[in-house]
């Protein structure tokens, strides 16, 4: 069994390499101390099994499983039980409370090492995924937006968006004169979204309000926003009645 240890806290990634050690069928295939460092490593080293820490700095670990999509199986260890829940509800093997005994941890090998020799296993990586979008739409809105760009992450903060534009089964995210690709439909990402900082327009666009200059009429009966940096943003007859009735 190939795994991974991602914790920020070096203390922590050493009980763990110290306990992992004492299983000859597990190979420690790499360290990494915060989630960017995650998110690169389970793309190149594809392992079987990922321990991962809950608060880090740049990324955190539901942040890593959302990027790094569903090529693996992962063991939160956190000090913070509150994070219990949606561990589970991104399907995680297990839930390592700190500090937490050599014998627990075996508990948590055991589990692995069932799932991961069942057929079910690559399968539920998949739905792991999609439960992860789904609980992330139950949380407080997005205030960032991470994109995968090549082997880089993009980490793009909610206030520096202008507009979100639909491209299949892609969005098309603009912000700070720049244009990035996200696997993700429109209408999910809307629902992520504050309501009181974004409005779809159009079938095809959602704005940020506070990058709008000014509303233009375009063509016959129709209208266009005008945002900083002179993007123009095609807005549909029921965009314009929600935007008219934003500004009241």
């Amino acid at each position: 069994m190939r795994v991974i240890i991602v914790d920020d806290e070096l203390l922590a990634r050493a009980v763990l390499r110290e306990y992992l050690g004492a299983h000859a069928d597990v190979e420690i295939a790499g360290e990494c101390a915060n989630g960017f460092e995650a998110v690169k490593a389970i793309a190149e080293l594809a392992p079987d099994l990922v321990f991962l820490d809950i608060q880090m700095p740049k990324l955190d670990g539901f942040e890593v499983v959302e990027l790094a999509g569903p090529k693996t199986q992962y063991v939160f260890v956190t000090a913070y039980d509150q994070f219990a829940l949606r561990a589970f509800e991104v399907h995680a093997l297990d839930y390592l409370l700190k500090p937490f005994s050599r014998e627990r941890l075996d508990q948590a090998l055991a589990h692995a090492r069932a799932r991961l020799g069942s057929p079910q296993a690559a399968a539920a990586g998949a739905e792991a995924v999609a439960v992860a979008s789904e609980a992330a739409q139950r949380r407080t809105p997005l205030e960032r937006i991470l994109i995968r760009d090549g082997s880089r992450v993009q980490v793009i903060p909610a206030t520096q968006i202008d507009y979100i534009e639909a491209q299949d089964d892609y969005v098309q995210v603009v912000a700070l004169g720049r244009a990035w690709l996200k696997s993700q439909r429109l209408s999910e990402l809307e629902e992520q979204l504050d309501p009181r900082a974004f409005l779809r327009v159009h079938r095809s666009y959602i704005l940020s309000l506070a990058a709008i200059e000014r509303i233009e009429p375009s063509g016959k009966d129709g209208h266009c926003a005008v945002l900083r940096g002179g993007a123009r943003v095609p807005v549909s007859r029921s965009g314009y009645a929600r935007l008219r009735e934003l500004m009241r």
